[in-house]
């Protein structure tokens, strides 16, 4: 029996076979899982080709964390499939990468600082509050983040997004820990994703990681932290709320 046996999962944010959210639904489905996905717009096609490598193929449902209505009828789309939700994973972020990301942090205009922190951060908020109504006793949240307590090179607005992210893990769990509710991040190193190649520049990440991380860093690997996000929704730590899982290789603890 698997960890998340009979827990029903969505996970918000698959895209391609390389993002971190189609990993960590392929392994809660083999840990025992019910899993819904969810995209938007035109990436749902990428969607609906990549969930059939997934075995049982997840129910597809399109929501736009931007759209008011789609957040509202989420509840319902939801019941058409299951009775109850267990856990929801946040693996969603964008930042413009020609104005936002690549070092151009001091003339970014307030439009897409606006939408870094919306989609990458307050998402978490109205995705969870959205899901909310399916909680049963218990649940889990899990969001992805890369740590935002220092400036990294060429992550600019993202990296304050990120910074918005954690800070708004911890007011969840103060604020649903009462209704039974787990919020807990998975801080990861860098992964070779999609959203990851479309930052100008963030190659160095790669070689960074190779020369630091005590336990050794592969960007193209993106199981360790799946299987991290995993662990958080299941059973296993029924009472961590409010954490950053640090899945890095060991990076974030060394110095110079």
């Amino acid at each position: 029996m698997g960890i998340l046996e009979g827990k029903n999962i969505l996970v918000a944010g698959v895209t391609l076979d390389t993002s971190i959210g189609f990993h960590t639904a392929r392994i809660a489905q083999q840990e025992g899982a019910t899993v819904l996905v969810s995209n938007f717009g035109r990436a749902m096609s990428l969607t609906r080709r990549v969930i059939r490598k997934l075995d049982p193929e997840p129910v597809l449902l399109e929501v736009d964390v931007t759209n008011e209505e789609h957040l509202a009828g989420l509840e319902s789309a939801l019941r058409e499939h299951v009775d109850r939700l267990d856990g929801v994973v946040h693996a969603i972020a964008f930042a413009n990468p020609e104005t936002a990301l690549g070092g151009g942090f001091l003339s970014t205009p307030w439009p897409d600082v606006s939408t870094a922190l919306q989609v990458s951060a307050y998402s978490l908020a109205s995705l969870t509050m959205a899901c909310k109504p399916l909680f049963g006793e218990t649940a889990a949240v899990v969001g992805f983040d890369f740590d935002a307590t220092v400036a990294w090179p060429v992550y600019d607005w993202m990296g304050v997004a990120k910074a918005a992210l954690e800070s708004t893990s911890r007011y969840l769990a103060r604020y649903l820990g009462p209704d039974g509710v787990r919020v807990n991040l998975v801080s990861a190193g860098p992964l070779d994703t999609l959203a990851k190649k479309a930052i100008p520049g963030s190659d160095q990440f790669n070689g960074l990681w190779a020369d630091r991380a005590p336990l050794g860093w592969d960007a193209k690997d993106i199981t360790p932290a799946a299987k991290a996000a995993v662990a958080l929704l299941s059973d296993w730590f029924p009472k961590t709320t409010g954490e950053m899982i640090h899945v890095d290789g060991g990076m974030q603890k060394m110095g110079a």
